[in-house]
């Protein structure tokens, strides 16, 4: 026990005074690293201990005590059953059970099928897929709302599910038939289409599924997965675009979150939803199908020059056409406004700028093709619909953490 004990003198006068150190136990029922490298650096900033023996050993320390938990209660009801008898300050990373009342930090779902619909109807696609393979609380949000963003822009989406499929089965041949069921469903859907699979996992199983069935990446099925988790991803034949859904960032939060917990703070109202860090676009889903030429040839311009002074009576004269053609071309084929897919780069990029670095909001703006600060807040609050500042101070990496959460 005296090593869970730290020494601190208080120089107001001689006295030393004993203070206790947070004892937090990490009962992770699912595991990424980058969760935990999020939790283990509030922990040294914080001095924390934490107890890791469930996330390593899958082994649940039955009697112990401590101060707080730290729970992705995605699995097993042996461990969630653990967690809510110890009646200590806990959060959690899972929505599965949203029966047990407990605070969460989660993905913004939401916010990953809204960047995953906007590229791939930017891109010019008009036709959509969904898959997944398990009945899955993160998986279905991004099912639904990938589903209604598309709605939004007049388009269907046809979900894939695999665990409620006819051929669906288990076993030994389980990955043999999943492959050969997506290469039924993707030969039979109209070309090209973008593909959006519930995680990495399931985008390289699309991917193996469309080299089996020599259907040509991207050129005819483009792949987006979820997590950025793919090792040595990028040195695949053809690596797979992802969104990376800033997981150090939710560890990190919900640390900062049971910090205030443990120190008798309310918990929210409602999950604490981070926002992705935005999408990681590699070969799989590297296509333009906008079929006019001068769209087309406008895009690549605006994606390569949003952070200059470009209009769009420039995006006109690079398309070779008039303002006004232009601009019914360019909605037709885009189904958003030129002005609005300008709008949209540049303040996906500050959002990148923000969570991912300390560069001064007169920095960003600018980096982000914004002529000054006032008219950069304006557009960020109308779009983000909370001022740049803010969004850093509660979402962007070492900066306002702990005055948000903590």
């Amino acid at each position: 026990m005296a090593r869970l004990i730290r020494l601190r003198l208080d120089f107001r006068g001689s006295t030393i005074l004993r203070v206790k150190r947070r004892r937090v136990l990490l009962a992770m029922g699912w595991y990424d690293y980058r969760v935990h490298r999020g939790i283990e650096r509030y922990a040294v900033e914080h001095d924390w201990h934490l107890y890791p023996d469930v996330t390593k050993e899958k082994v649940i320390p039955w009697g112990w005590d401590g101060d707080g938990v730290l729970a992705w209660l995605g699995a097993g009801d042996d461990l969630a059953e653990f967690v809510m008898q110890l009646r200590k300050p806990t959060v959690d990373f899972s929505y599965r059970r949203k029966h047990l009342p407990l605070p969460r930090v989660l993905v913004d779902h939401r916010e990953v099928a809204r960047i995953v619909a906007e590229y791939f109807v930017g891109r010019g696609l008009q036709n959509f897929i969904y898959y997944s393979d398990v009945d899955n609380w993160a998986f279905n949000e991004n099912g639904n709302w990938f589903d209604e963003f598309l709605r939004f822009y007049g388009y269907s989406c046809k979900w894939l599910k695999w665990h409620q499929s006819p051929e669906f089965t288990g076993g030994k041949y389980q990955w043999r038939e999943k492959i050969r069921w997506l290469i039924t469903c993707l030969r039979a859907v109209p070309k090209p289409v973008g593909v959006f699979a519930a995680n990495d996992d399931r985008a390289v199983e699309v991917l193996e599924a469309c080299e089996l069935a020599h259907l040509r990446v991207p050129e005819e099925v483009a792949i987006v997965g979820v997590d950025n988790s793919l090792l040595a991803g990028d040195a695949m034949k053809t690596p797979i675009s992802s969104v990376d859904t800033n997981l150090e960032l939710v560890g990190y939060i919900g640390a900062a979150l049971l910090d205030k917990l443990m120190k008798g703070g309310q918990p929210p109202s409602e999950p604490i939803r981070v926002p992705p860090r935005g999408l990681i676009t590699r070969k799989s889903s590297d296509i333009l199908a906008v079929p006019h030429q001068g769209v087309a040839r406008s895009l690549r311009y605006l994606w390569q020059n949003f952070n200059k002074p470009i209009t769009v009576d420039d995006l006109a004269k690079v398309a070779g056409m008039s303002r006004r053609s232009y601009h019914e071309a360019f909605v037709k084929h885009v189904r958003r406004t030129p002005g609005e897919e300008v709008q949209r780069v540049r303040i996906e990029y500050a959002k990148k700028l923000l969570l991912e670095t300390n560069l001064k909001l007169e920095v960003i703006a600018s980096e982000s093709g914004y002529s000054s600060l006032n008219s950069f807040a304006v557009a960020f609050k109308n779009t983000v619909g909370m001022a740049p500042g803010r969004f850093r101070a509660k979402f962007g990496v070492g900066v306002g953490l702990r005055s948000s959460y903590a």
